[in-house]
């Protein structure tokens, strides 16, 4: 028995795939792979903000954000 690689046996499969389901799978793939940053990496921003221009933010989320203009559109 041959040992073959998970990459050799996803392209192997993927070759009989019609083109419309291999780019499903490929949107599936991209789906599978992380975004963005680790929450660590992110730790040297805090305080960056100071507390009253967060409670200010926080005050105008709670009033405006259940707000529904109906004109809008």
């Amino acid at each position: 028995m041959t040992t073959i690689s998970i990459k050799d046996n996803l392209v192997s499969q993927l070759d009989k795939l019609p083109y419309d389901l291999q780019l499903r799978v490929l949107d599936f793939l991209k789906t599978l792979i992380p975004k963005g940053v680790e929450g660590k990496s992110l730790l040297r921003f805090e305080g960056a903000i100071p507390a009253d221009d967060l409670n200010l933010m926080s005050k105008a989320i709670e009033e405006n954000c259940e707000r529904v203009d109906i004109s809008e559109w």
